[in-house]
């Protein structure tokens, strides 16, 4: 299971027996909390990993439409989706949106600003963690969002 605190701004990938496998810091949306498409908020809840995409790709490997399109160089810096992508399914009723909402894990182009809100409403991480969290979650890992 991974946990993800906005308030610490951290993530924490749990074994069956609750002990802490991985953590690294976040940067959870700018925005604050929130459900509404548009909103370029983070949503908070029950959550599964629904799909894993950018296995085998480059690090820095820049997505647009979850499609590979080269290794970032600058380009499109707004909100860039690097790396690789775990795209979230909510289970709860208010969040239920989320995989309609395109809110992923994934790596980012502004590593200096993660620790702190920042995102478009995504969970970015570095994008090296990123590498390694994506290797470490298969689909269906269950994600809460607090």
């Amino acid at each position: 299971m991974i946990q993800v605190s906005i308030a610490d701004q951290t993530l924490q990938l749990l074994d069956h027996e609750g002990r802490c496998t991985f953590s690294a810091p976040v940067s959870t949306a700018a925005n604050g909390i929130g459900f509404e498409e548009g909103s370029h908020c983070t949503p908070t809840g029950n959550f599964i990993v629904r799909e894993r995409i950018g296995e085998g790709a480059p690090i820095h490997t820049s997505f647009k439409g979850r499609r590979p399109r080269g290794v970032w160089h600058g380009e499109g810096a707004n909100d860039a989706i690097l790396t690789r992508i775990l795209w979230l399914h909510g289970l709860d009723d208010e969040n239920a949106n989320t995989y309609r909402r395109y809110i992923y894990f994934h790596g980012t182009h502004a590593e200096d600003l993660i620790g702190q809100p920042a995102s478009c409403g995504c969970i970015r991480l570095r994008n090296r963690e990123m590498l390694s969290l994506f290797d470490l979650v298969p689909i269906g890992t269950r994600v809460i969002i607090a």
